[in-house]
């Protein structure tokens, strides 16, 4: 069914929306006629094309630029949706400029997916035992990750090789030993970056002296993010469903989450420079949104910036690799022995930067390249659906990174108790707390507080995502691989 489009939208055909602006920065929305685009998303994307005007007047002010800084191309997936200055679901590409505000606090926020070689026929008379083994590693200290100073700092100087280089800490405990030696690298869309150094996390990296358990590593993380148990409803492409390892009934893990408090402290150091850089003689934009020039002059402190950046994203993949050990051994400890393969990490919250001086920001979109795999998931206690990437130049090669929001945060405590209680009557939500226990039938104060917060990641609060993957697909950007149907979602 067609949706009312914004009228400043102009569609260009069944995929693809076209977003007129002053500045003349090609700016598109892959988005068929049954997404619906939010008008507030509209403004907050005019108002980041700005950022064009504002590098024509750092280029004034800067003289001697081997690469005119402008911004060179838009798009917006088909998950568009209002965020905190950078609407999310923007990929832009810039010449001669990165934006650190185009990534966000959140680096390397992505999605890890796993196939299991247990069926859900298998797991289904667990789920009750299940759902007690994973509230206690997620949220009552049953994970035990521990950690020694040089796990700490090979991961954010490495990434998961780095990590894992490092073996297993002696005597380790906890989801350690679901770790096994298919996990040192596989389909990763980047593994982890070399950073010349980790020093922006010291504190981190020293905490506890010798091995010490960590109270970071392993968290889920608030908002959309998730760690959930899926099976697999349906296969689209048999031949790439079985280079992934994919059938009908099959288990898959999928989990999603970033950086954590390291990704805000290494965007804030990004903003510190921008703002150390930024010319006397030229006043801050009006978006507030800061670039930083790809010159010499400026190279000292983007290069603390991106190392502190490239520190919280490879963070982040271990972070998603150890909440996938947490799922395998809640699914040990309730089902029994199972083997676990990586179909694929992909990431959400990046920078590219390419060899002519281009720099691609995804904010909330994911990488679409060529048979790369792209993970779409659906609200909570929706289908997902796994697509294989078609390499689409007018997509910046990008696909949508979920079905994206249709009503704010702020606006879902009203009203939808009837249709949260039926959801909850339905499917499994393991947080932190257990509103089945007995304990909490008098703390009224404590159960409202815990459905005001269910509710903002409800699935009337998201676009249906059908016509989400349909657009991807009309569009030339992802075709269909499997779809997915939940067993249980892990929400912190």
């Amino acid at each position: 069914m067609s949706k009312r489009q914004d009228r400043r939208l102009v569609r260009t055909d069944d995929s693809w929306l076209t977003l007129p602006n002053p500045y003349d920065v090609p700016a598109e929305i892959c988005a068929g006629p049954g997404v619906p685009i939010e008008p507030a998303a509209v403004d907050e994307l005019l108002t980041v094309l700005e950022t064009a005007r504002t590098l024509d007047t750092l280029a004034a002010a800067t003289p001697g630029l081997t690469v005119t800084p402008r911004v060179d191309r838009v798009v917006g997936t088909p998950d568009f949706h209002k965020g905190a200055g950078i609407p999310i679901g923007t990929v832009l590409r810039t010449a001669g400029a990165l934006v650190p505000q185009a990534v966000g606090n959140d680096i390397n926020c992505g999605m890890r997916v796993e196939v299991t070689s247990l069926t859900a026929d298998s797991v289904r008379p667990r789920l009750d035992e299940l759902e007690t083994r994973l509230r206690h590693l997620f949220f009552e200290g049953g994970r035990r990750i521990g950690l020694t100073p040089a796990h700490r700092e090979g991961l954010l100087r490495h990434g998961l090789p780095g990590l894992l280089a490092e073996g297993v800490p002696a005597g380790a405990e906890g989801v350690w030993r679901q770790a096994g030696p298919g996990d040192t690298g596989g389909r990763l869309h980047s593994a982890g970056q070399p950073a010349t150094s980790a020093d922006e996390f010291r504190d981190w990296i020293d905490s506890g002296g010798g091995t010490s358990y960590d109270s970071i590593i392993g968290s889920v993380g608030g908002g959309n993010h998730f760690a959930e148990l899926q099976y697999v409803t349906a296969i689209h492409d048999s031949r790439t469903a079985y280079e992934w390892g994919l059938s009908p009934g099959r288990v898959v893990l999928m989990v999603h989450t970033g950086s954590l408090s390291l990704g805000h402290q290494a965007n804030a150091t990004g903003l510190t420079q921008a703002r150390a850089a930024w010319p006397r003689a030229v006043p801050m934009p009006a978006n507030r949104i800061l670039p930083m020039l790809l010159d010499d002059r400026n190279a000292a402190g983007r290069e603390r910036y991106l190392t502190a950046f490239t520190n919280a994203a490879n963070f982040a993949v271990g972070n998603r690799f150890f909440l996938a050990l947490m799922l395998r051994a809640g699914l040990a400890e309730a089902v029994g022995a199972l083997s676990s393969q990586l179909i694929y990490d992909a990431p959400h919250n990046l920078l590219w930067p390419g060899e002519d001086g281009s720099v691609v920001h995804r904010k909330g979109a994911t990488p679409a390249g060529a048979g790369e795999p792209v993970i779409v998931p659906g609200s909570m206690g929706a289908a997902s659906c796994l697509l294989r990437g078609l390499g689409n130049g007018r997509s910046l090669e990008s696909a949508c990174h979920g079905a994206g929001r249709s009503i704010p945060r702020g606006a879902t405590a009203r009203g939808g108790d009837a249709e949260l209680d039926a959801f909850l009557r339905d499917f499994r939500v393991v947080t932190p707390l257990n509103h089945r226990d007995p304990a909490l039938a008098g703390r009224r104060d404590v159960l409202d507080a815990w459905r005001r917060d269910l509710k903002q990641e409800a699935p009337w609060a998201y676009k249906e995502v059908g016509p989400v993957v349909g657009s991807l697909q009309t569009a030339g950007v992802a075709d269909p691989v499997a779809e997915l149907k939940p067993l249980l979602t892990v929400k912190g």
